[in-house]
């Protein structure tokens, strides 16, 4: 059931305040609350009235466990299906101070989820610099050639341009 309480993600994001300034916006029927474009937590009605999600990995999800906390799950074309989210302890829900703890584990969560995204990056600019490599060792000669740097062609130029460090002032 999609949510429709704006007023409770607020609260919910000004509980998690003790990160840094968190932002709401629209997500999954509900709401993802986001730090610095990472999502930390979700507010959504899973059919048990509305609840604050908060991100969870492989090390924080024993805490979330140990604490009595719900995996969020639903069903999705009769299947069950999860994501790694923990509803929050119920007694943390009553201050900022108590939620401090849970708000920074889930953060931990979204950063450490965040870090995959880098090293695909650079696997990818790894990637571009060898087939950079193989075509520069298949130089067509010294002279340019369609309108390429002397001894590239088009497509050796067209890619280092794509890969080339911007100069920082």
């Amino acid at each position: 059931m999609p949510s429709q309480n704006q007023e409770f993600a607020t609260f919910c994001c000004d509980l998690l305040g003790a990160i840094g300034p968190c932002v709401l916006r629209r997500m999954f029927g509900g709401y993802g609350i986001s730090l610095d474009g990472l999502t930390v937590a979700l507010m959504t009605d899973l059919g048990q009235g509305e609840k604050l999600w908060l991100k969870a990995n492989d090390v924080t999800r024993p805490m979330f466990e140990a604490a009595g906390c719900q995996r969020f799950g639903y069903l999705r074309q009769g299947v069950a299906r999860s994501m790694g989210y923990y509803s929050a302890p119920e007694d943390a829900m009553d201050s900022r101070e108590l939620m401090a703890p849970w708000a920074r584990l889930a953060l931990q969560a979204a950063l450490k989820a965040a870090a995959p995204i880098k090293a695909t990056a650079t696997r990818d600019t790894r990637e571009t610099k060898t087939k950079l490599t193989a075509l520069d060792k298949g130089k067509r000669g010294k002279t340019e050639v369609d309108g390429g740097p002397a001894g590239q062609s088009p497509a050796t130029a067209r890619l280092r341009a794509a890969v080339k460090p911007q100069k920082t002032r």
